[in-house]
Formats: C-alpha cells, structure tokens, sequence
C-alpha cells in the first residue's frame, strides 16, 4: 500500500499508521509528505475492529495462516454466558503475551523468524488496553465479535486467550479494522483510487485534531516556522498543535509555561 500511494503521489515519504496483518481487511491510515512527521501522535490512537474467533483449534500464528496444534470438542459445550466471562475477563488493563509470529524483538531479532525456525520463545507479557470485547453472533466453533484497544494490543492474542480461558482453545479466523481513532472504514479511499490517480489528501491538521489546539497570530506563526517558542495560555500539557485558521504549523509541547515547537509542518 505504500509502494502505490509512493507512485500516487510522487513521493517516497509515506508511511502508515498500524500494520494489518496480510490476511486482514479494513482501514490503513496514510501519511504523505510532511505529515509523516506527525507519525507519532497517530500510532497510539485507539482502533476499533470486528472479527471472528473459531473455538477449538489452536494454530503456532494464533490465526487462521497457521499450523493446527490442536483440535478441541469441548468447544461444542460452551455457552454464551462461557463467552461473555471470558470477554469481559480480557477488558480492561490486562497483561497479554504477544504472537511468536509476531515483530516483537527478541535479542535483536524479529519473533516470527525464531519462530519460523522452530526456535523456543517466551515472550515476556505487557500491558495493553481494551476498551470493548463483546461477542456480537455465534455460528457453532465461530464467534463474531467487536473489539476496540489501544495501542500494541494484539487481536490474535485476544482470541487465543479467550479460548485459553474457556479451556478449548481459539484462534482468530476472521479480522477487519474499522476506525483508527477519528477515521472509520465507511469513509477510506479504496485502493482503485489510488491507482487511478483520483485520491485526495486530507489536511494534516486532521491527523492532530485529538491534541489541544492554540491559535497563532501572524507573528507567532513566524516565530513558529523558525522554531521559536511561544507564552503557553493554557494549563495544557503535553503536545499541542498550533493552527493559523485551519492550517496545522506545528507541533509544540506545553513545558514550564512555554510551547516549544517539536514538529514545524511550514518552512521558510
């Protein structure tokens, strides 16, 4: 997908927001240009996906993709109320061992080539959050579900878990992501738009729209483009942006009553 909004648009400065794993479907946030630089205040948004969880098998990838380890009909006696336990048990903050096909680091190597190697691996638990994990209709072994989590919440790692927790293995068999913060799938170019050439970018103020704003007169804007700081009017902390209008001109972080600019979207 980078590959052709890089010949869209002419540029080699594009990047994503959130990798979808090749078997998934659904929303991929694009950064072209300068607003690449903005990477950083879109990775951690929350996302939102449906999918489906098929109980009683257990494969090495904790999806679809993978090797069968394990097959398990005491799938067949779990009811719905054994479902919604085992969501609700995985909402909250929860602790959760990544994939080991996965691009976790493990002595400075990637997981998923030790793995394909038949390496052993123990990664280590984080936290994550999930905000919502309901099970929304069932058909036999596969359940259909709405999840929304925070960043580096592994969805394949939800799936094999609830079937760890109702005792007959699972692994996820369907996934399609629907919003990454702000931005839902009903409203995403599709890629024919792409490769047509027809594709329209969004200003990157958009990108920032979740950060408090400061607006700047014609004087701090200059100030600004240079990399000057500005009085802070707010008891905001943390990132701020800073529009002239609608027009994103950067980043600043509120420190010691002052906005430092971080990342100048306008130069000289």
């Amino acid at each position: 997908m980078v590959d052709v909004a890089r010949r869209a648009f002419g540029t080699r400065r594009v990047g994503h927001a959130g990798t979808l794993d090749p078997f998934a479907t659904g929303l991929l946030p694009l950064l072209v240009g300068r607003a690449t630089r903005l990477m950083q205040y879109v990775v951690g948004l929350s996302k939102r996906y449906a999918g489906t969880i098929r109980l009683g098998e257990r494969t090495d990838t904790d999806d679809l993709t993978g090797t069968v380890l394990a097959s398990d009909d005491r799938w067949r006696a779990v009811t719905d109320e054994d479902l919604e336990q085992a969501t609700r048990t995985h909402t909250g903050r929860i602790l959760q061992r990544p994939p080991a096909f996965s691009a976790k680091k493990v002595a400075g190597q990637r997981a998923y080539r030790r793995a394909q190697r038949g390496e052993p691996l123990n990664l280590e638990p984080r936290e994550v959050e999930v905000l919502l994990f309901e099970i929304t209709a069932r058909s036999g072994r596969d359940c259909d579900f709405v999840a929304e989590v925070g960043s580096g919440t592994y969805i394949r790692s939800l799936a094999r878990d609830v079937g760890e927790a109702l005792g007959c293995g699972a692994h996820l068999h369907a996934l399609r992501r629907l919003a990454v913060g702000r931005w839902d799938v009903a409203a995403a170019l599709p890629l024919s738009a792409l490769r047509a050439g027809t594709a329209r970018l969004e200003p990157p103020a958009g990108l920032v729209a979740h950060l408090p704003r400061h607006t700047v007169t014609p004087e701090e804007r200059d100030l600004v483009r240079h990399g000057r700081p500005l009085p802070a009017t707010t008891e905001d902390t943390g990132p701020v942006a800073l529009l002239a209008g609608d027009t994103l001109v950067a980043v600043a972080e509120s420190v010691g009553g002052m906005l430092k600019p971080r990342v100048v979207l306008e130069g000289e």
